[in-house]
């Protein structure tokens, strides 16, 4: 099952259901007016849904509306708006042996078996066209491309085994960062807000079911493409050299305290160690470029730069559809026009 939320009437959206081909939709605010609330009451309601969604697939749904139009048109928003809670790990730790090679220092053991994870802000998450916004150029603007997942209620002290049953859908996550920024937050010893902007979530969310054999362990094994202005940066592996799966980041999460249904996990950036895989997210490949030849050469995003963020299966279709935002003047009343 595909979900995904149109914008209005309230800040939640109005909750639709997806074809596999992320052509048609039906919204379902007859069963469920919001994902949110979908997700509190996910036992009574998904079954519904599912029938909802077999009905479209079978071309039943006499008030189908074409999802590509009103995704062309800005009018989805992200599958779910805003999240109760939005926790990011870092499960990919060949970008974080990056980072510390560039710094001449070297990842800490512990780091391999207690995962890294951050509470970022999750009260206005992007849709898929919504535009990057910044004030300024100078910020270091950075697209991240992670997948996530968004869960159920999870209790305190739940195990791998237990987040992994509290898994309702799967969906990509522009996690933008603002790299000039994060330095002088990470300081000052207490974590960082400024150096993170708005997150951009993929147009649809899919049930793990939908994922076939391509999910398992808590890892999602397919590429995810991120281009810039049309450029290939990357296409690496979810599923691969990921030292946790979402499993585990969301019990490691729930250590200390509940998770409330409507809590969005993320896996951090996703990186290989293989570098023909190319990059998720630009400072890697600064990183990268600072090794290898002593200075990095690739720029960070510009006002009018675009960013592409996609993952398809193995036949080619686009499993959540695709990510693409333009970055843009915050304070400028006319958008830029593109450069790519």
């Amino acid at each position: 099952m595909k979900l995904a939320s149109l914008k209005g009437p309230t800040r939640d959206g109005t909750l639709v259901v997806v074809d596999r081909a992320l052509a048609r939709a039906v919204k379902a605010d007859g069963i469920a007016p919001t994902m949110q609330h979908l997700l509190e009451n996910w036992d009574a309601l998904a079954p519904k849904l599912r029938d909802v969604a077999a009905s479209l697939e079978g071309g039943h749904e006499r008030h189908a509306f074409d999802f590509r139009q009103v995704l062309t048109r800005g009018e989805v928003a992200a599958p779910l708006p805003r999240a109760y809670e939005w926790l990011d790990g870092s499960a990919y730790l060949s970008h974080v042996e990056r980072v510390r090679r560039a710094r001449n220092d070297k990842v800490p053991e512990s780091f391999y078996k207690d995962p890294l994870m951050y509470q970022g802000g999750a009260g206005a998450m992007m849709g898929p066209r919504d535009p990057i916004r910044a004030l300024s150029e100078d910020w270091g603007i950075d697209l991240e491309g992670e997948v996530v997942a968004l869960v159920g209620d999870v209790p305190m002290g739940a195990t791998p085994a237990q987040a992994a049953a509290a898994v309702r859908l799967l969906t990509l996550v522009n996690d933008v960062s603002f790299r000039r920024l994060i330095p002088a937050e990470l300081a000052k010893g207490f974590g960082f807000v400024n150096g993170k902007g708005a997150n951009a979530l993929a147009p649809v969310a899919a049930t793990p079911d939908e994922l076939g054999d391509r999910w398992k362990d808590g890892r999602i094994h397919l590429p995810m493409t991120c281009d810039v202005n049309g450029k290939q940066l990357g296409n690496p592996d979810a599923g691969a050299d990921a030292q946790f799966g979402l499993h585990e980041l969301i019990a490691h999460a729930a250590k200390t305290r509940d998770l409330a249904a409507g809590t969005m996990v993320g896996t951090g950036t996703i990186s290989n160690h293989d570098l023909s895989a190319g990059f998720a997210c630009l400072m890697e490949a600064r990183l990268v470029e600072q090794v290898e030849t002593g200075a990095a050469k690739t720029p960070f995003l510009q006002f009018g730069d675009s960013v592409r963020i996609e993952m398809r299966d193995a036949s080619g279709a686009s499993v959540f559809g695709a990510i693409e935002q333009q970055v843009i003047s915050a304070s400028a009343g006319i958008q830029p026009e593109p450069r790519g």
